[in-house]
């Protein structure tokens, strides 16, 4: 039930994207989208992205981060970092390089202009579940970090428990082949939105990994103090780091088999 200013939640606590005391408030149920903190209008996701950024990466204003498709107040707020980049899809201009006004890059997800490990950071934000080879893009996006460094995403896992499905792929020549029923999200750089191609469950873990080389965690949060209170608002890390050598230890010796005589015979 609404209060007397229509709000069917509102919550007093600290937003991690803005960085100070605030109230998160939603005059609609759907909360993943209508949650917002009232001083910078950041969603629930934002506010998750950002209370692991800051765990993992106290320091990020010092990182170089490439950030693709940025629409939110997440995305303003990592534009304070000095060595941040945007990019957008956008083929209607030449890949790597931007519009006359400037503010971003043009590229492609599955093919990047960037040179290897040219970023500390790398963040997605509802963009992977709209690609059509995201296995090409992980592997890009894990072409591009540094040594040591991460990619934070964000990406509704509507399907959960229930295997990632495919629902729409690209025919041979560049068309759309839709394989479920068309649904799209909202889009920055295009009005009629972008395509949803693959709704993800929890096996999407083992596929980032598999498709990037990184090594990937899910973070689940749930915190009223920070307005971490929605659906779909788990984060990915998936990191470049080796895998660790922990060999060295000396396996037991099997028993003499006279001793197994003594012991059995």
């Amino acid at each position: 039930m609404a209060d007397k200013d229509g709000y069917v939640l509102r919550v007093e606590g600290f937003c991690p994207v803005c960085e100070q005391a605030s109230t998160f408030a939603s005059r609609d149920e759907w909360l993943r989208d209508h949650y917002l903190c009232l001083n910078c209008n950041a969603q629930p996701r934002e506010r998750a992205l950002f209370s692991v950024l800051t765990e993992l990466r106290p320091n990020w204003r010092d990182l170089a981060i490439h950030e693709s498709s940025p629409c939110t107040a997440a995305s303003r707020r990592l534009g304070e970092a000095p060595g941040y980049v945007a990019s957008q899809y956008d083929p209607t201009i030449p890949w790597g390089s931007g519009p006359p006004e400037g503010g971003w890059t043009s590229q492609d997800l599955e093919a990047q202009t960037f040179a290897d490990e040219s970023f500390d950071l790398v963040v997605t934000q509802d963009v992977l579940e709209h690609v059509f080879a995201p296995d090409r893009a992980l592997a890009e996006i894990a072409r591009t970090l540094k040594p040591g460094g991460l990619h934070i995403c964000t990406v509704p896992i509507v399907n959960k428990q229930k295997p990632s499905i495919r629902r729409a792929g690209r025919k041979a020549d560049g068309s759309v082949q839709h394989l479920l029923e068309p649904v799209f999200h909202g889009n920055p750089m295009d009005p009629n939105g972008s395509l949803v191609t693959v709704d993800w469950g929890y096996d999407i873990a083992a596929y980032w990994d598999r498709a990037s080389g990184l090594s990937t965690t899910i973070w689940t949060i749930d915190d009223a103090s920070r307005g971490i209170q929605a659906e779909y608002i788990e984060v990915l890390v998936s990191r470049k780091l080796g895998v660790p050598d922990l060999s060295g230890d000396t396996p037991p010796r099997p028993p003499k088999r006279g001793f197994l005589r003594k012991l059995f015979g």
